[in-house]
C-alpha cells in the first residue's frame, strides 16, 4: 500500500502593527495555511526577501510604522516581487483614493474593515486557488517551449558532433569554443557598444559557433586526420571547408535568412580570417570580418592549443593564452586579446564544463523566460531559485559559517541561524549600519570600512575580503570576511547591496601568530633572533633616519664552564636568566636579541644624552652573580648620530670592539672608534671600562 501523499500548506503572511488584528485575521483564514506574522513593513520585506516564492499571499494593512501598506507594495514592485507574489489589501481606510492607488501599485483585492469571516477566507482561496493555476500554467508553457529549444539545440550539437567525430577531435571542442563565445561577448558589451551586439545576439551567436567546422565533413578522412605536416596541396584542400560549410548554409531550401543561419554562415566561412588580411578564405582585414567570426576564430584557436590532436600534445592554459597574445597563432583584433587577457582565468573555469546540456540549459532557460514571462521571472527560475534557498538555509546553519544578505533598498540586513546565535543579533536587522548590536560586536569602524570597500567595487571585481576580528558570546575572535557587492545589469550599474560570509580562523590566526613568533624569536630565551632584531633596527633607522643608535654586542664569559660544571640545564637557566636582566637594563622601545650561544646584542633606539653613562649602567646591571655562577660580560659598543653609519657598519665595528676587548682581558666593554675604521678593523678609543690585566 503506498503512503499517503501529504500536501504542503501554503504559507500566508499577515503584516499589521495590530497583534490582535493578525490573531484575528489568522483565526479567520483557518489551519490550512501555514501564517507568519510581521508587526510592520520592514518586518513584511524581510520576510518575504528571505522566503520569495515561498509565501503564497500577503494580507497587507496600510497604516503601520516603519514602513506603510503602500511604501511595502511599492518595494515588492522594484523587486518585481509584485507579478509573483499577490497581495490583499486589508484596512479600514476606505476612501476611494485609497483603493486607487493599491490596485495601482498591484494588489488583487481590497478588503475594508469591518469584515465578514467568510469573505475573507473566500478571498482568500479564491486568490490563492488563481495564483497557483496561473503558475501551474507557466510551467506548463515553459515545460513545452524548453523542450522545443532543447530539441533544436540537441539537432545542432549531433550535427556538431559527427563533424568533431570525423575529425577526430574532442566531443567537448564544439562545447568548449561556444562556451568561450558566449564569455568573450559577454564581456565585449560590457566594455563597449560598437559592435551593438544584443544579449539575443549573443545566444545565436554562440549556437550558430557549434556549426563553424562543418564543411570539414567534405574533407577526406587521409587529409583531415593526418598526424604529421599537411602538404601545401592538402592545406590548400583543408582551407576549402570554410566555403563548402558557409555554401551548404547558404543552399539550405528553407531557413536560409533566418537571424541564425545567417550568423552561421559568417562564422563557418571567415572564422579563419585573420585581423591583419592573411586569414582565408577571402583575406578580409580588420572590421571587415563579422564579430561573431572574429570572435569564435579566437575561441576556437584557444581550445585547439589547449585540446589534444592527432599531430600535437594539448598546452597549458597560460601556454595558449601567452602565444595568442604574441601573435604566434596569426593576429587578432586587439580589442579581443586585450577582453582575453581579462577574463583568462574565467575561461579556464568555464570550460571544465562536462557535458552539452550543462551548457545549454542556462542558455534555454534564458528563452523559456523571455517568452514565457517577457516583464518577470519564469515559474521554473522561481522554483530553483525557492530550492536554491532552502539550500542555503540548509548549509548556512550546517556550516558554522556567519552569513549574511544585506539590502540598500531597503536598508536591511539578514543573518544566518548560527550568526545570529553566535553574534546575539536579530534575523532581520533594519536600519543596520545604525544598529548598536551590530556595530558593537564588529566595531563601527571596522563596519563603515567595510560599507565604504563594497560600495567602491566595480561589477568586474565586487568581492572584499579580509580578516577582522568580531566580539563573539563576549570574547574576541577573528573570521576571515569574503563579501561579493550585488550590482544591477543597467548600462550603467547600480549598487544594490551585497551577500558574504564570515569563517572562524581564530585557531589558524593564533597558530600564524605563534608561528610568526617562533620564527622571530629565540626558542630559549624569548629574545629577537639575529635575523628579526637585523630588520628591527634598519626599520627603527627608517622611520628616524637622523636618529642616534648606540649598539651592544656582548658575551658572557666563560659561559662554557657552566654547562661543563653544573650541565647544560643550568646553562640553559643562566641565558634565560640574563636574558631577563638584558630587558630589565633597557626602555621598552630598545631592541635586544640574542645573536646565538651566549652572544647577545642590544640597540639603544633614538639616544639624546652621552652614550658611555648609558652603557655603563647597562653593564652594571647585567653583572653579578646568578646561583653562585658569575655573571661576567665583555662587550663592544658602537655609536651612529644623525644616521651616519647603517645597521651592518654598527655591528661591524661593535663586533671588532668586542674581539678587541676580549683579547685584551675580558670583564669590561669598550668603545668602538668609527672614525677610524680601516679595512673593517677598528682602533679602540680611550674608552675602556675594562680592569688592566695583570698579565699585561
Amino acid at each position: 500500500m503506498e503512503a499517503p501523499a501529504f500536501k504542503k500548506k501554503q504559507t500566508i503572511l499577515i503584516v499589521d502593527d495590530s497583534a490582535m488584528n493578525r490573531a484575528l485575521l489568522a483565526d479567520m483564514i483557518g489551519d490550512e495555511y501555514e501564517i507568519l506574522e510581521a508587526e510592520n513593513g520592514l518586518r513584511a520585506i524581510g520576510q518575504m526577501q528571505a522566503l520569495g516564492t515561498g509565501i503564497s499571499l500577503v494580507l497587507l494593512d496600510i497604516v503601520m510604522p516603519e514602513m506603510d501598506g503602500f511604501d511595502v507594495l511599492a518595494v515588492m514592485n522594484r523587486h518585481g516581487w509584485i507579478k509573483d507574489i499577490p497581495v490583499i489589501m486589508v484596512s479600514s481606510e476606505s476612501a476611494s483614493t485609497y483603493i486607487e492607488r493599491a490596485y495601482e501599485l498591484g494588489v488583487t483585492d481590497f478588503i475594508s474593515r469591518p469584515f465578514d469571516a467568510n469573505i475573507v477566507r473566500r478571498r482568500v482561496l479564491n486568490t490563492t486557488m488563481l495564483y497557483a493555476k496561473q503558475k501551474a500554467l507557466i510551467g506548463m508553457v515553459a515545460d513545452q517551449i524548453y523542450e522545443r529549444e532543447k530539441g533544436n539545440s540537441l539537432m545542432v550539437a549531433i550535427l556538431s558532433h559527427i563533424v568533431e567525430f570525423r575529425n577526430g577531435e574532442s566531443g567537448l571542442h564544439v562545447l568548449h569554443v561556444s562556451a568561450m563565445t558566449e564569455l568573450l561577448l559577454n564581456h565585449i558589451i560590457q566594455k563597449t557598444d560598437r559592435y551593438q551586439i544584443t544579449p539575443s545576439d549573443i545566444s545565436l551567436i554562440a549556437m550558430a559557433s557549434s556549426l563553424h567546422d562543418i564543411g570539414k565533413i567534405s574533407i577526406p578522412d587521409e587529409v583531415l586526420n593526418k598526424p604529421g605536416r599537411l602538404t601545401d596541396e592538402e592545406f590548400d584542400l583543408m582551407k576549402k571547408h570554410t566555403v563548402i560549410g558557409a555554401e551548404m548554409l547558404d543552399d539550405l531550401p528553407t531557413y536560409r535568412d533566418e537571424p541564425l543561419v545567417r550568423l552561421a554562415y559568417q562564422i563557418t566561412r571567415w572564422h579563419h580570417e585573420r585581423y591583419d588580411g592573411r586569414g582565408y578564405p577571402d583575406g578580409l582585414v580588420g572590421d571587415d570580418i563579422p564579430i561573431a567570426a572574429q570572435v569564435v576564430a579566437l575561441a576556437d584557436v584557444y581550445d585547439a592549443l589547449t585540446s589534444k590532436r592527432v599531430y600535437k600534445d594539448a598546452y597549458s592554459h597560460e601556454t595558449a593564452i601567452q602565444m595568442i597574445m604574441d601573435g604566434e597563432c596569426g593576429a587578432f583584433n586587439p580589442f579581443l586579446l586585450e577582453c582575453l587577457a581579462e577574463v583568462a582565468d574565467d575561461v579556464q573555469e568555464e570550460l571544465k564544463v562536462a557535458s552539452f546540456s550543462d551548457h545549454t540549459d542556462r542558455e534555454i532557460g534564458k528563452i523559456v523566460d523571455k517568452v514565457v514571462r517577457p516583464d518577470a521571472t519564469s515559474s521554473r527560475t522561481l522554483e530553483l531559485l525557492d530550492y536554491e534557498r532552502m539550500k542555503y538555509r540548509f548549509f548556512a546553519s550546517m556550516s558554522n559559517e556567519i552569513q549574511y544578505e544585506f539590502t540598500l533598498d531597503p536598508p536591511m540586513l539578514t543573518v544566518s541561524d548560527w550568526g545570529k546565535s553566535q553574534l546575539d543579533l536579530d534575523e532581520i536587522i533594519l536600519d543596520p549600519l545604525n544598529d548598536e548590536r551590530l556595530r558593537s560586536a564588529f566595531g563601527g569602524e571596522i563596519l563603515d570600512a567595510t560599507v565604504e570597500a563594497l560600495h567602491a567595487t566595480t561589477p568586474e571585481n565586487p568581492v572584499v575580503e579580509h580578516d577582522l576580528q568580531v566580539m563573539v558570546n563576549g570574547e574576541p575572535r577573528w573570521f576571515h570576511s569574503t563579501s561579493r557587492a550585488i550590482w544591477s545589469d543597467d548600462e550603467e550599474p547600480v549598487y544594490h547591496g551585497s551577500i558574504g560570509k564570515l569563517v572562524d580562523i581564530t585557531e589558524s590566526h593564533e597558530r600564524l601568530i605563534d608561528l610568526q613568533y617562533k620564527a622571530s624569536h629565540d626558542a630559549l630565551t624569548g629574545l629577537l633572533n639575529h635575523a628579526s632584531a637585523r630588520q628591527a633596527i634598519i626599520d627603527r633607522m627608517e622611520v628616524s633616519p637622523e636618529g642616534n643608535f648606540v649598539f651592544m654586542i656582548l658575551d658572557l664569559d666563560f659561559f662554557k664552564e657552566a654547562n661543563d660544571t653544573r650541565g647544560h640545564q643550568f646553562g640553559d637557566e643562566v641565558l634565560r636568566h640574563f636574558s631577563r636582566r638584558l630587558l630589565a637594563s633597557v626602555r621598552d622601545r630598545d631592541i635586544v636579541a640574542r645573536v646565538g650561544g651566549d652572544e647577545f646584542l642590544i640597540c639603544l633606539v633614538d639616544c639624546h644624552t652621552e652614550p658611555e653613562p648609558l652603557v655603563d649602567r647597562v653593564f652594571r646591571s647585567i653583572t653579578g652573580e646568578y646561583e653562585g655562577f658569575e655573571l661576567s660580560v665583555s662587550m663592544g659598543v658602537a655609536c651612529t648620530v644623525g644616521g651616519e653609519y647603517g645597521y651592518d657598519e654598527l655591528f661591524r665595528n661593535a663586533d671588532a670592539a668586542l674581539y678587541d676587548m676580549k683579547r685584551g682581558g675580558r670583564g669590561g666593554y669598550v668603545f668602538s672608534d668609527m672614525t677610524t675604521l680601516e679595512d673593517g678593523k677598528s682602533v679602540l678609543s680611550a674608552i675602556d671600562g675594562s680592569e688592566p690585566d695583570e698579565k699585561e
